[in-house]
Formats: structure tokens, C-alpha cells, sequence
């Protein structure tokens, strides 16, 4: 990693998306590092997974004074960031975390990416992806991985798209609404698209 702060990471402008009428993409849409006044919108967001569906393992919805806590400790190589529509209204959101605690752990990531359940299907968590994988590969880590909760064929595919490569499944490691899922492993490693 080369050391560079939050303060040193600048709002990435407009990235556009042209429109598409056949599948309704945006014109326009940004990406830029997360700020504390956009926590509603990400726990609004996050909390629609958390009770209605299986792709985070939480089973209580955030609280917003918790997304700000969590929000305030993305810094640095380890950042959030959001998609905005051509009305500055954040439609979905990414991080990078550490994979796990351990030192010799840290060349390596896991990404989230959570889109608004009214904006799916329409290349935001692709522009969302490009931009986690850009930045793990700026920040040096070595090895992105993504652990998709649930039968989620279509995460499954973007991952597949930007170089992710599969590389195991937990059975039945998580239990939420009454059923068992599975969590499958995917891995990118640096240069890999």
C-alpha cells in the first residue's frame, strides 16, 4: 500500500453512462469517496438487505449514528464509495475491508458492493466494481476476494467480469428467513482483467 490518507483521495467527478432506453441506464452517473451525509441513504440501503434479503448475514438493521461510526472508520487504502444518480442521490455504494486480522493478511481485500433495490440491473454495481477494482490495484493489495452470500448468479457474473475467478463455496455456513445458504469465494488477483 503507498500510505495515502483519505485526505489525500479526491472526489472522482462524473463518470458517464450513456442511456440506454432498452434497460433504462442513467445518463449520467458519479462516483466518489463517501461522506457522512450520505449515511441515511447507504443504511437505507444496507438495512433493505438486511431485512429482506440474503446478501449481507446481518439480522438487525443499522442504526444511523452506527453507519456514521462505520463511515467514519473507512479510511485511507480501505475506502467506501457511492454511485450518484443526475439527482446527487446516492443509488448504491462499495467498500474495501481487510479480508481478515491477521498481518500477513493485509496485502489482501474483500469488496461490498450494495445497489438500491429501484436501480438494479442497470450497470451501477458495474461502475461501482470497476471502481473497487481500481482502487485495490492503486493501493497495491495483491488479492481482492468477494463472498457472495445466497444463490446470486448475477454477482456472480459481474465479479466473473472484472477477473474474478472462482475459487470455492461454503455450504451452509449462514441461516436467515428459515434457510441455509451457501457463501461463494471469489478471487482477483492485481492486473487480473
Amino acid at each position: 500500500m503507498n500510505g495515502r490518507t483519505r485526505a489525500d483521495l479526491k472526489a472522482y467527478g462524473s463518470t458517464p453512462m450513456m442511456h440506454n432506453p432498452v434497460n433504462g441506464t442513467f445518463g449520467d452517473m458519479k462516483v466518489r469517496l463517501a461522506q457522512l451525509s450520505d449515511a441515511a441513504e447507504i443504511a437505507d440501503i444496507y438495512n433493505h438487505e438486511v431485512v429482506s434479503g440474503v446478501a449481507t448475514f446481518d439480522l438487525v438493521p443499522k442504526s444511523l449514528e452506527e453507519q456514521r461510526d462505520w463511515l467514519r472508520d473507512r479510511s485511507g487504502a480501505l475506502p467506501c464509495v457511492v454511485a450518484l444518480n443526475d439527482a446527487d442521490a446516492v443509488v448504491g455504494w462499495a467498500c474495501l475491508s481487510k479480508y481478515r486480522d491477521r498481518p500477513a493478511y493485509g496485502t489482501s481485500v474483500e469488496d461490498s458492493i450494495y445497489v438500491h433495490q429501484d436501480h438494479q440491473g442497470i450497470g451501477i454495481g458495474n461502475l461501482l466494481l470497476a471502481e473497487l477494482t481500481r482502487l485495490a490495484d492503486e493501493y497495491g493489495f495483491h488479492s481482492t476476494f468477494a463472498r457472495i452470500a445466497g444463490e446470486n448468479p448475477s454477482s456472480v457474473a459481474l465479479h466473473q467480469k472484472h477477473g474474478f475467478e472462482l475459487v470455492g463455496v461454503e455450504k451452509e455456513v449462514g441461516r436467515k428467513f428459515g434457510r441455509w445458504l451457501d457463501v461463494t469465494i471469489m478471487q482477483r488477483l492485481t492486473g487480473g482483467v
